[in-house]
């Protein structure tokens, strides 16, 4: 590894809610600099949220990004001239990174809705426990579960 690790950057909260869990999943959506664009998404999705549960949209999103977020992921470690599934627990970071990560995919599998409609559809769902989101959660912890005979080697 050359030089040193770059520097964590303090992010800022969103406009809105001033939370910065909000502005990153605002970043996470935001693709070629266009922040605004990202803001029309979320802003849009947590006004459905808020139309149709009559909650604060704040608590539903972090209930299915708990939901959503693993807790163990696999990583292929080389042993011996071999290639095992090695379990390993997830910092936090990388958590809110992947729990993110897939409710966006999961939004953007969905058809024939604008972006705002189908990531509330997601988020809605994931707080309950259900869709794609969570599916795939539960798929990386079965590989876990299904690999933890190799956990020896994560160290």
């Amino acid at each position: 590894m050359r030089g040193k690790p770059a520097p964590k950057r303090d992010i800022e909260g969103d406009i809105r809610y001033n939370d910065k869990n909000v502005a990153k999943l605002m970043n996470y959506i935001m693709r070629g600099g266009k922040k605004t664009a990202a803001e029309k998404i979320i802003y849009g999705c947590f006004d459905i949220i808020k139309d149709r549960i009559k909650q604060d949209p704040r608590h539903v999103f972090n209930k299915a990004l708990k939901r959503v977020s693993p807790i163990v992921e696999i990583r292929g470690k080389r042993v011996g001239g071999a290639n095992y599934q090695v379990p390993f627990q997830v910092r936090g970071e990388r958590r809110f990174a992947l729990g993110c990560r897939w409710l966006i995919e999961a939004a953007k599998a969905r058809k024939g809705k604008p972006m705002a409609e189908k990531l509330a559809d997601e988020i809605l769902e994931a707080s309950e426990g259900e869709g794609a989101a969570v599916k795939k959660r539960d798929m990386v912890h079965r590989m876990a579960e299904a690999n933890k005979a190799f956990a020896h080697f994560s160290r």
